[in-house]
């Protein structure tokens, strides 16, 4: 029996890696979903594919730094398709350098990491609110070992800075929307091999050595590896969670 039946379910960054297994995922346990992405082609790739699948997929391109596209693009949605019931904030970037390099870069990786990371969260957050408090809908944010830790390896303060501040957002809003029944809960995944982080992989082993000495179960995670704890959280196999945050980090936070 599917999980997420009658559910419309919204992903960001839904074009590649996590936000791709995740669109799947949950069409595999009954939901609709829609893919959104700022790379339109990937979405609709994606999206195809799902279908292909036997799945109902939608997708359309969105850049989630753009206030008023998130709410044109939620209100086209409910206009077309109907009204959301599970929101997965997972379009993001990553950028490895810190504070001392030329004041441009600096200045530069904090406004995009931010703009997307954090400030992308909030804006697609709060153009679903209505529907999403209509239908006692769940909230699923991508957060990160770094949400808790800035890692072992030179690593971006902004990148580190979001992260926290996602899940300072997540338990926030769990706490104004519990008394509308909807849920709010994060992922934290470890190092996971995605094509985000994919010339990183290739051209820096000393990084992935980095990660894999402090993991326990000792390998990189799949994007498959995030699909059970976001289907668990979209699921009412999380009725009495919120607030909280499922660390898939292979033991990272354990050591």
């Amino acid at each position: 029996m599917p999980l997420l039946p009658n559910q419309l379910a919204v992903i960001t960054g839904a074009g590649s890696g996590i936000g791709r297994a995740i669109a799947a995922g949950f069409a595999r346990e009954g939901a609709r979903v829609v893919l959104l992405d700022s790379n339109e082609a990937a979405a609709a790739e994606a999206a195809r594919d799902i279908v292909a699948a036997g799945g109902t997929a939608a997708s359309y391109a969105l850049d989630v730094r753009r206030r008023e596209d998130c709410a044109a693009i939620a209100q086209k949605i409910a206009e077309t398709i109907g009204p959301v019931s599970i929101l997965v904030n997972n379009a993001g970037i990553v950028r490895r350098n810190g504070m001392t390099g030329a004041d441009a870069d600096v200045i530069k990786d904090w406004q995009d990491v931010i703009d997307v990371n954090l400030n992308g969260v909030f804006n697609v957050t709060h153009a679903f609110l209505k529907p999403l408090r209509e239908t006692k809908g769940r909230i699923i944010n991508i957060g990160s070992i770094q949400s808790f830790v800035h890692v072992r390896t030179p690593s971006s303060p902004a990148y580190t800075a979001s992260k926290h501040g996602v899940l300072g957002f997540t338990r926030a809003l769990a706490a104004e929307l519990g008394k509308d029944g909807v849920r709010v809960n994060a992922i934290g995944p470890g190092f996971i091999a995605t094509p985000l982080n994919a010339n990183a992989r290739a051209t820096n082993p000393e990084l992935v050595k980095s990660f894999m000495d402090h993991t326990p179960l000792g390998r990189a995670g799949t994007a498959e590896d995030i699909v059970g704890p976001a289907i668990f959280l979209a699921s009412d196999l999380s009725a009495y969670v919120t607030g909280s945050i499922v660390m898939a980090d292979g033991g990272y936070r354990a050591v």
